[in-house]
């Protein structure tokens, strides 16, 4: 038996990817630019598995085993490896005739607007990569494959999914802007709102989208371009006043393009906005652009904050969105307790001020806060505790 485990990061866009020239190729109607976030609070974790003795390809998601040759995009990115692997005369170890187990878990919830596919076909791509002897940079176009965001998560730092314009998509490439340690101090707080599976799937949300709405067309022609350049070089000179601007109106954008679909597509909810305008009544209130929001397909918030200003963030949010949980270290995850402590004690400026701007919500909207930063892509993991799959029954543990 040969086996492989690697995990691989979620990415969050800052100009969204909404929207498929080729359903089946999976190709956007326009670039997209990306975060991508520590794998030490959120990542996909996958291990292959292949052997002389498995008579049929099997995976299992989230401890649950899920239908793998039916599955077309599994299965097309399994067939765009060995075939890269055998293009590149790559060393493999087996047969690629030798049917795989896979398993993958998410530490973070499935389906929910917090880029799940991106990391799980990363992960799967990356981990087979791996367990066929392939490093290729063509991997970006097979993961997008499984799903299109999926590309970006192949890098660290901030990466850009080019289009392309050709009719096969070798030229839909994900590559990178910048690396994680080029804004080392690029933090995340995730707002989580809800856990639950959306109603809408991305797929058919940006599917319908297409069909139906003409901001989307307009967005990816007039709109986008703009944004790229402008996001780009505000990443470059680490600009965080332009960075959170772009960033917030792409958001508003996007959304504003799911409504307009028809039947409209919402992800966001009351509470989703609410927090929007917390951040804009916060940036008010300071005086100058701290924290900047998007929004995913789903009604979690990202906050894009610089680290020195985390511990001020925190309690304002508190005061703005009271939980009866705030306490429990476990409302906040990938905070450190001293991180916490400053946070308490600090205070915002804000109430410092005595300023009563921020808006008051009822208790417990938020279900917990995930604070996390810039990192880097995916990678191997090594020793057997590592991998997810029994190494003798080739099943999970």
């Amino acid at each position: 038996m040969f086996i492989e485990t690697c995990i691989a990061p979620v990415n969050i866009a800052l100009i969204k990817y909404w929207g498929k020239r080729d359903e089946e190729l999976i190709l956007p109607i326009n670039d997209s630019i990306s975060m991508t976030l520590s794998t030490d609070e959120m990542c996909a974790k996958t291990t292959a598995a292949a052997c002389s003795t498995f008579k049929e390809h099997r995976m299992w998601l989230n401890g649950e085993e899920i239908p793998f040759e039916e599955n077309s995009r599994i299965m097309r990115c399994l067939k765009a490896l060995q075939c890269l692997a055998l293009a590149k005369g790559a060393p493999t170890k087996f047969p690629l005739e030798w049917k795989l187990h896979l398993t993958s878990r998410n530490n973070f919830p499935t389906a929910a607007g917090l880029a799940s596919s991106a990391a799980g076909y990363a992960c799967l791509v990356y981990t087979l990569a791996c367990l066929y002897g392939v490093a290729d940079e063509e991997l970006t176009a097979i993961a997008r494959l499984g799903s299109g965001s999926a590309c970006r998560s192949l890098h660290g730092g901030f990466v850009r999914w080019h289009m392309g314009h050709l009719a096969d998509g070798s030229d839909s490439l994900a590559l990178p802007i910048a690396s994680a340690s080029h804004w080392p101090n690029m933090n995340v707080l995730i707002l989580v709102v809800s856990d639950s599976r959306k109603k809408t799937s991305s797929t058919k949300g940006m599917q319908r989208t297409v069909e139906t709405s003409d901001l989307i067309h307009y967005r990816a022609k007039h709109c986008v371009p703009s944004r790229i350049k402008t996001i780009s070089e505000a990443i470059r000179q680490r600009d965080f006043e332009a960075f959170a601007k772009i960033t917030m109106q792409d958001s508003n954008q996007f959304h504003a393009t799911a409504l307009d679909t028809y039947p409209p597509c919402v992800y966001m909810n009351d509470i989703s906005h609410s927090i929007a305008a917390f951040v804009h009544a916060y940036n008010a209130a300071i005086g100058s652009t701290r924290v900047a929001y998007t929004f995913d397909a789903g009604p979690n918030a990202c906050l894009y904050v610089l680290q020195e200003h985390v511990s001020s963030l925190l309690p304002a949010i508190q005061i703005s969105f009271p939980n009866d949980s705030a306490d429990n270290v476990e409302y906040y995850k990938g905070i450190a307790s001293d991180q916490l402590t400053q946070s308490a004690v600090e205070a915002t400026d804000i109430s410092l001020n005595g300023n009563t701007s921020l808006p008051i919500h009822e208790h417990n909207l938020l279900k917990y806060i995930i604070h996390t930063k810039i990192g880097a892509g995916p990678k191997r993991l090594t020793g057997k505790e590592e991998h997810l799959i029994n190494t003798t029954t080739g099943h999970p543990y």
